[in-house]
């Protein structure tokens, strides 16, 4: 955890946009939670032509969407940095002006969330967690890291 889905207007992110992206995303992350990399994910929705309405009206702007779940347990100053860096990161990336870019988070007890099929640590014991996997499951997102 945390999952960052990204949904934009078919076609709006080249794949080398995407993957810068997802690269700063992940970087923030750690640095602004101390958190593993290997938990944070970031993926990309393409909202069809004609899909997106606002105020009841199609919309006719470039509008990107950004609905994070994290685990609870992040400070204020925390979420405000991330939310921070996920609505400069998307403005930079996508070449639009911040009033584009609409950010969420949403937290969930470490207990509400299963991470590559165990239920996820509480915040902080991410390597104590990874420590007690199956070896085959370790070995994976020790992969991944």
């Amino acid at each position: 955890m945390p999952t960052y889905i990204i949904s934009a207007g078919s076609d709006f992110f080249s794949e080398r946009t995407k993957q810068s992206i997802a690269e700063k995303i992940t970087r923030d992350y750690a640095e602004i939670t101390g958190g593993p990399t290997f938990l944070a994910q970031v993926i990309f929705n393409a909202i069809p032509k004609g899909s997106h309405f606002v105020g009841g009206k199609l919309l006719n702007a470039d509008q990107i969407f950004v609905h994070g779940y994290t685990r609870a347990g992040k400070t204020p100053d925390q979420k405000a940095k991330m939310l921070d860096s996920i609505v400069d990161t998307i403005a930079e990336a996508a070449s639009v002006a911040k009033r584009s870019v609409w950010a969420y988070l949403s937290e969930l007890p470490h207990t509400h969330l299963v991470e590559y099929g165990h239920v996820a640590p509480q915040p902080g014991q991410d390597g104590e967690w990874l420590n007690t996997l199956p070896v085959e499951d370790a070995a994976f997102i020790r992969s991944i890291a």
